[in-house]
């Protein structure tokens, strides 16, 4: 017996369980995963002339076998190797997994299936053993994958003869707590059929038994069997809109696309012209696990006139709308057009660019019409927007600057740009941000104490990719952004820049001192009247902040990427009167009171120091 791999193992073990509560979506999965097989085995039947694709000879059938507690299903798809089985069945979810279910132990609403695309695998919450016996297109031997459990599976030949999978379940016994035996009744499944499969475009047959009362025999009847197709066939997409129901939709979504949530936004759309087609769009709740890695594949299922020609069409999507889930259905397409055409092909680019714009214009009515879904679906997918405003330029900015959001010091909480531009004040001139950890440490820097005592709006970037994507922006409605860190930042009035100019005159020697002092840590020191309570701070000149250098520091060649620091001096603060007092009189006490003052506002930004033990020796030098 082979063993799963350790991942795998509790996975499976968290599942049989029953950590997944809504156990009838194992025929669900099961039912689109033998689609999925039929529509590979078509797909490759393009391009492969010794692949004959009648449509008369594909079909899922369900068998039930009430005494021996059995459900088998059967498909004519493409059908697996020994090891495709392997990798297919041997290995539960893919690296990361486990942890992404760890780190979100506590929350009700994580569940296994569909964040993992172990979906398989939910038929062990029925069944105690799991039989597939498959013969790939491509093969002459035919194999079976046996399983209980975490204890292992085996794969061993079999003498299956038609290409195709056969998966037979094993029901498990009922328990105190659980029926299984309703999964054994064929009312059960026409009914799970039907809710969770009626658009598979393949007939799902069952031998289904009719009842016909005895002539002249009351309470007797005669049992007949025949063949009957449970599903419509008819595609969800083009089926009139009146004829669908939001819940069939979100069924059609969760069975298509594994996910275990109803989407946040559905969005179905047709044209005609140029380029004709229907397209049924799905907004997901929650980022898919992988979304943010390189595993992550984007793209549009490709439909010609209801036929499948390519699970995922990237082309139809841009990156920063990588994270909509559905599908393209259009008749001006050729049944084997391949990748290569693909990119040239003039209608894929017209479909490409509508739903673009389609997309673009409902999450923009959302945002206006449903804000508590908009901020939910936000928090998901921020990053992959911000990141597409920053990405190739800034080419992308316009479509999507109104998409997104930051957290405000207006009631602290998420707003737009076009919110914070109709708020600002009739004196402001420029679009206060900050970068830092949380909105709440943001608040607190002492570059923020001002601007919040003259009432004007700070943003506050919490992300590494926020300040890239507004120095990629640069304007919104002619309105600059500035960092509230910027030592050219000017809120101040006429007479407090001529009290700036003159203290820095009067202590032009002092201020060269503490700039010799902390030579090779800052570019530059200043005077200022911009601080209120706080005796210094950290600024920086040039376009790359102190927020940006611990970003590129984190990346493998950016450590050696500096921001141009300055130390700002609050003037008016009794720490300034000491450091007068001090200089000409007591330099070694001044110069340790400068490196502490560094230090301090060195932490305060978020940074390490460069020595903590230096800086903790220093600090105790001047208290004693």
């Amino acid at each position: 017996m082979k063993q799963f791999k350790s991942e795998s193992k509790r996975l499976l073990d968290l599942m049989i369980n029953s950590i997944y509560t809504n156990k009838e979506i194992f025929l669900r999965e099961l039912i689109s995963n033998a689609s999925d097989a039929i529509d590979k085995l078509y797909y490759i039947s393009l391009s492969d002339e010794n692949i004959k694709f009648d449509r008369e000879n594909f079909y899922i059938r369900i068998a039930l076998d009430k005494f021996a507690r059995k459900i088998i299903i059967t498909d004519t798809g493409i059908g697996m190797t020994g090891e495709e089985l392997e990798k297919n069945l041997g290995t539960i979810a893919k690296s990361g997994s486990l942890q992404f279910k760890n780190e979100n132990e506590k929350a009700d609403d994580v569940d296994i299936i569909g964040q993992f695309g172990v979906g398989f695998y939910s038929a062990f919450m029925v069944a105690d053993k799991i039989t597939v016996e498959s013969k790939s297109f491509s093969s002459g031997s035919a194999f079976m994958w046996e399983s209980e459990g975490p204890a292992g599976y085996t794969v061993t030949p079999c003498d299956k003869t038609e290409t195709g999978t056969v998966i037979t379940l094993h029901i498990k016994p009922n328990t105190d707590e659980e029926n299984y035996d309703e999964f054994l009744e064929e009312y059960t499944i026409k009914s799970l059929v039907k809710k969770y499969s009626d658009y598979i475009k393949y007939p799902i047959k069952m031998l289904v038994s009719h009842k016909t009362p005895k002539e002249g025999k009351d309470g007797e009847f005669d049992i007949t069997y025949e063949d009957e197709t449970l599903n419509s066939m008819v595609p969800i997409w083009r089926k009139n809109k009146s004829e669908v129901t939001d819940e069939e939709y979100a069924e059609f979504y969760k069975s298509r696309f594994h996910d275990f949530e109803a989407p946040i936004k559905t969005i179905r759309t047709s044209a005609d012209g140029l380029a004709s087609y229907t397209a049924l769009l799905f907004i997901p709740k929650r980022a898919p696990f992988d979304y943010y890695t390189k595993d992550f594949e984007k793209g549009l299922a490709l439909y010609s006139n209801g036929v499948m020609i390519m699970e995922k069409c990237k082309e139809l999507l841009p990156d920063y709308f990588s994270f909509v889930k559905g599908l393209a259905d259009s008749a001006d397409l050729s049944l084997n057009i391949s990748r290569e055409l693909l990119q040239h092909d003039r209608q894929l680019k017209i479909i490409a660019s509508r739903l673009e714009k389609k997309i673009k214009d409902e999450l923009l009515a959302m945002q206006k019409n449903d804000r508590a879904n908009y901020e939910e679906f936000y928090k998901a997918f921020a990053r992959q927007l911000k990141f597409g405003i920053y990405n190739d330029f800034g080419q992308h900015k316009e479509v999507l600057q109104d998409l997104i959001m930051f957290v405000s010091s207006y009631e602290n909480k998420l707003t737009t740009l076009k919110e914070y531009v109709e708020r600002m004040k009739e004196d402001q001139s420029v679009i206060y941000y900050a970068s830092g950890e949380t909105a709440d440490k943001i608040s607190r820097l002492p570059q923020a104490e001002a601007i919040l005592d003259k009432g004007y709006e700070i943003l506050y970037l919490t992300e590494d990719v926020d300040e890239f994507a507004l120095k990629m922006l640069f304007k919104y409605e002619d309105k600059e952004f500035k960092s509230i860190s910027s030592s050219d930042l000017d809120i101040r009035t006429d007479d407090e820049k001529e009290q700036e100019k003159k203290a820095a005159e009067d202590n032009k020697d002092l201020i060269e001192f503490i700039k010799t002092t902390l030579s090779g840590k800052v570019e530059n020191v200043k005077l200022t009247n911009k601080l209120k309570s706080h005796p210094v701070c950290i600024t920086n000149e040039g376009e790359l902040s102190v927020e940006m250098e611990k970003v590129l520091s984190k990346m493998p060649e950016g450590g050696g990427i500096k921001a141009q620091k300055v130390l700002e001096i609050n003037l008016n603060h009794p720490v300034f009167e000491k450091m007068k007092s001090l200089f000409g009189k007591d330099d070694e006490k001044l110069k340790k009171l400068a490196e502490v003052l560094y230090g301090g506002a060195v932490l305060i930004e978020g940074l390490t120091l460069e020595s903590p033990v230096d800086f903790a020796n220093t600090m105790l030098d001047l208290i004693d």
